[in-house]
């Protein structure tokens, strides 16, 4: 995806392909934007009190919302996120997970094994559901079927994942002899495994065609995801499948572009592309009618929080989270940990980025359906690209330095290392546990983040 020339003529801004869109350019017609939501710490943290006019309406027009309704979800999502974290990390063994719901997202239910909790919930204001498994068990009940496809087929199976507001495992299936054959396989039958029957079978989004996009090794085209840095060398992230290690790009101008520094597919479905210094990289994301905003973080959202993708075949599109942690069985092979919504896409638009308000969540795996009649999509979260490939991403605030060695247990707070919800840190001695998985910003310390970060 190509931005604007400088004066000289040859120096582009690399943009990359955002799922904040817009829905189209402003006009002396244009409506005015909803009454601002009151403003909440949450909010403020990431973004959500002050969302472009263009989101918002392509959220409504995306969800079916009313005037008003577009501002008020984005402002709950940021809130539920924060008490949701909270939530998990004092259920500790007996959380089984959290969702939203409502046309605002306004309803908030977190899940747990333990009557005991309901009171605990419910002060958080949230609507309690006790459940028979914890989370942990489902994620070990996927696992199990994960490790199942490497050994035998999925093609009638090729889609599983953690459902968690029916506190339980899917096996997607074109038929239930299928899915009944493949959890036997994977030693789950009796744990919870539900199935699910569809004749979907979902594909990658990358093929030969035309328009503002990337091309790889001059042919194949696909989506720019999001502005990255590594040390001093600019780039950009997207899927895996769209190409392998050392092949080279060009933009939509067939300007030379970049070069593939690393790729994984299947198993995950990421790559990164350095682009030479004729790009630069921004914290821009475009949508419709040349429209930019901005990226300022990678906070995971909700399972129904709102959620949007741009694509350089059909552009801007909105639509829900179904679930997270999610297998995908493509005719190429497997993908797990993918994240599964309701936005539509078509080929090309791989690679292409999703955002929850200004947060950045992942590129465009693949999917089903088309934006015709309605599909889903499925992409490959951001974090785990950037934590795998040492990835800094570029935010409207950038932080400075170098992503830090990883460590799942306790550690000192850096910028640029990416922190999973419940994982601890220590800051001038006082250790804080992690609300929402993300990349830390410089301007994000725990100790200014409660949004974020829990005081211990």
């Amino acid at each position: 995806m190509l931005g604007r020339h400088t004066a000289a003529g040859r120096r582009v801004a690399l943009t990359a392909l955002g799922a904040l869109a817009l829905t189209g350019a402003t006009s002396a017609a244009a409506a005015e934007p909803p009454p601002a939501v009151p403003a909440s710490t949450a909010a403020q943290t990431l973004g959500a009190d002050r969302p472009p006019a263009a989101l918002l309406r392509a959220l409504e027009r995306d969800l079916k919302l009313k005037p008003g309704q577009a501002a008020k979800r984005l402002v709950n999502e940021a809130e539920a996120g924060v008490r949701a974290g909270r939530l998990r990390n004092s259920l500790g063994d007996r959380f089984a997970g959290a969702w939203l719901r409502g046309a605002t997202a306004a309803e908030l239910t977190v899940a747990t094994t333990h009557a005991g909790d309901v009171s605990a919930i419910q002060a958080q204001g949230a609507k309690a559901a006790v459940v028979k498994r914890p989370l942990s068990e489902l994620r070990a009940v996927k696992q199990k079927l994960d490790a199942a496809s490497a050994r035998v087929k999925t093609r009638d199976t090729p889609v599983w994942y953690v459902d968690v507001p029916t506190n339980r495992v899917v096996v997607q299936a074109t038929k239930r002899s299928a899915a009944t054959a493949f959890i036997k396989a994977a030693g789950v039958r009796g744990k919870g495994v539900g199935v699910r029957v569809s004749e979907h079978r979902p594909r990658l989004f990358a093929d030969v065609v035309g328009g503002e996009a990337y091309y790889i090794n001059g042919s194949a085209r696909c989506s720019v995801g999001f502005s990255v840095t590594k040390g001093t060398q600019q780039g950009f992230a997207s899927a895996g499948h769209c190409g392998s290690a050392k092949d080279e790009t060009t933009g939509s101008n067939m300007a030379e572009q970049g070069t593939f520094q690393a790729s994984t597919f299947p198993g995950k479905d990421m790559s990164w592309v350095a682009v030479n210094s004729d790009w630069t990289a921004t914290a821009d994301v475009k949508g419709e009618g040349g429209q930019r905003t901005q990226v300022t973080g990678s906070v995971q959202a909700l399972v129904g929080a709102s959620i949007c993708r741009s694509g350089s075949t059909t552009g801007w599109h909105c639509g829900t989270i179904e679930q997270h942690d999610t297998s995908v069985s493509y005719s190429e092979g497997t993908v797990d940990g993918v994240t599964e919504t309701t936005v539509c896409a078509e080929p090309g638009d791989s690679g292409g980025p999703y955002l929850s308000g200004s947060q950045a969540q992942g590129v465009t795996s693949g999917g089903s359906g088309d934006c015709t009649s309605g599909g889903t999509t499925f992409y490959q979260p951001i974090n785990p690209i950037l934590n795998d490939f040492g990835l800094v991403l570029k935010t409207a605030s950038a932080q400075k330095g170098v992503p830090a060695p990883q460590d799942n247990g306790a550690a000192t707070w850096a910028a640029g290392r990416v922190y999973e919800a419940g994982t601890t840190v220590t800051v001038a001695g006082v250790r804080y546990q992690c609300l929402q998985t993300h990349q830390a910003q410089g301007r994000w310390s725990p100790v200014a983040t409660p949004a974020l970060w829990q005081k211990m």
